[in-house]
């Protein structure tokens, strides 16, 4: 991986997008710091899919209970009441 200040990977991004290809992902630098990250197509598609979505998403897609896959509680621990 091969890191490239930004001014760099501009003046020279057919090279920069030739080495993502063929050596895999390529970090810009903006002012000395890590901001970003260029990454084959391919690569992109495998995270997205491997990616599980937010709490955000899940509510927002509007599921039945059964339609979510939660594990099961079998051992079920209650607590004790204290009595007052």
């Amino acid at each position: 991986m091969q890191i490239w200040p930004v001014q760099e990977a501009k003046a020279r991004f057919s090279e920069f997008l030739n080495s993502c290809l063929n050596d895999g992902p390529q970090i810009v630098t903006k002012r000395g710091l890590q901001t970003a990250i260029l990454i084959p197509i391919s690569e992109w598609e495998r995270l997205n899919q491997t990616a599980k979505p937010d709490l955000k998403t899940l509510l927002l897609m509007n599921l039945e209970v059964h339609d979510l896959d939660l594990p099961k509680r079998e051992h079920l621990k209650l607590r004790k009441t204290i009595s007052l």
